[in-house]
């Protein structure tokens, strides 16, 4: 090896230290949740809901329209769903066709994206 090789070695080693980690590839649940529901909901450990819309921690088997949020529709409320991923599934590919009269009206059409919603949406407990 050359001398000026031998000099670059300490400066490469210096580079590579300060480089950024290589970060790991986002859930693509965690990017459709930010991408489709973070502007109304949250997910957040307690007892804490959005905006406008419930906390999505722990979604998965509850029952639905319940929790402290105050504003679920009647129709959510009666609906008897408890959210399985089933149950997640349906409403997620059409909210008012699964129970007519709730407040949400948002859609995933992409059976990829609600696969990878709701498989985030299950590791949220």
């Amino acid at each position: 090896m050359n001398a000026r090789a031998l000099t670059l070695i300490p400066a490469l080693a210096l580079m590579a230290a300060l480089a950024p980690a290589a970060s790991a590839a986002p859930d693509p649940g965690e990017t459709q949740y930010n991408q489709r529901c973070k502007a109304c909901h949250v997910i957040a450990p307690g007892d804490v809901s959005g905006p406008i819309a419930p906390n999505l921690r722990g979604v998965v088997g509850r029952k639905a329209g319940t929790g402290t949020f105050k504003m679920y529709s009647p129709a959510l409320k009666a609906s008897g769903l408890t959210w399985t991923p089933a149950n997640l599934e349906k409403y997620l590919t059409s909210p008012v066709k699964l129970v007519p009269g709730t407040r949400m009206v948002i859609g995933v059409s992409d059976p990829a994206q609600r696969k990878a919603l709701l498989a985030y949406l299950s590791k949220q407990k």
